[in-house]
């Protein structure tokens, strides 16, 4: 049997009081990347934000004179690697600048969602009493309807365009962080240290933003990653139904809803790629959201 001398032991124990604390996000940073699958789906995701970012910009594109009719419905070949569609426009190069209407909306719902939600979230569970009784009641009623068909309501009634489906996903998408930013500030309000800062007189704005919001963030971010994902596809759901990006403008729900017609007549490249790009994204955002949320669990954090 192995015996440890005291001196040994008391060197081991000397070393781990010495070594530096490990930061909860460098922590969850080293968990993430060790993660294969959550690696996918980041470079899945980083290649198709820097597609809607940067393509727009080193290729200028105007879908309103993008037509030649004596190139329609091409099959894929080394001059259009995806074919052509109805018009004779590149669906290639329709995807790449389809991808800032998609992804950049998709992004930019949540993000409204996220800061909006969270700020209802932290307010009611933090004051409580009637302040939270109302708020959540709001929440309640907007999350008693299904989330497409309430974003197609909204559409409906402000009108088509982009910008108007940018506002109905984030509209719809509020109330679910604003119940987890609530459910996590309940829990966080009663610890220790909220209980000191409010014993040495700090004032509620401080422990709220100070305290409470930075250690409510872990699921709000796993909740946002994943959104991403949904909001893609609400977004191409709406183009799709005619609520969302108008023609001539590429979007691939839009160019989805283009393509269904001609797939009888074998033109099966319209229909195969732009679903495609959808699909690829929110597998990228799914599988990061899945990283990032075991790469945040406390349980499977080591020292």
């Amino acid at each position: 049997m192995r015996t440890v001398s005291p001196a040994n032991n008391s060197d081991e124990i000397a070393r781990v009081l010495a070594r530096p604390p490990r930061s909860l996000w460098r922590d969850a940073w080293r968990r993430l990347i060790a993660n294969r699958l959550a690696r996918l789906g980041m470079a899945i995701s980083i290649f198709f934000l820097l597609l809607a970012i940067f393509v727009p910009v080193i290729f200028p594109y105007n879908a309103k004179i993008d037509s030649d009719l004596m190139n329609q419905l091409l099959d894929p070949s080394l001059e259009h690697w995806m074919g052509t569609d109805e018009q004779g426009r590149d669906v290639m190069n329709r995807i790449a600048h389809g991808a800032q209407a998609s992804l950049g909306v998709g992004v930019s719902a949540v993000l409204i969602a996220v800061i909006i939600g969270t700020l209802i979230g932290l307010v009611s569970g933090f004051a409580g009493k009637w302040i939270d009784l109302g708020l959540m009641f709001l929440m309640d009623i907007l999350l008693a309807f299904p989330g497409l068909l309430l974003a197609i309501a909204v559409v409906a009634l402000i009108g088509p365009g982009l910008r108007n489906a940018l506002l109905a996903v984030a509209t719809v998408s509020i109330p679910v962080y604003a119940r987890i930013a609530r459910s996590t500030v309940l829990s966080i309000k009663e610890q220790e240290y909220v209980t000191a800062a409010r014993c040495v007189g700090s004032p509620s704005t401080r422990i709220l933003f100070r305290h409470v919001f930075p250690n409510s963030l872990s699921p709000i971010i796993v909740q946002g990653t994943l959104g991403i994902a949904a909001a893609i596809l609400e977004i191409a759901a709406l183009g799709f139904l005619g609520l969302g990006q108008q023609p001539p403008y590429p979007e691939w729900g839009a160019m989805l809803a283009d393509s269904v017609k001609y797939l009888t007549s074998g033109a099966w490249w319209v229909l195969l790629f732009p679903g495609l790009a959808i699909m690829l994204t929110v597998l990228g955002f799914n599988l990061l959201g899945d990283g990032v949320r075991d790469a945040l669990d406390p349980r499977l954090r080591v020292d």
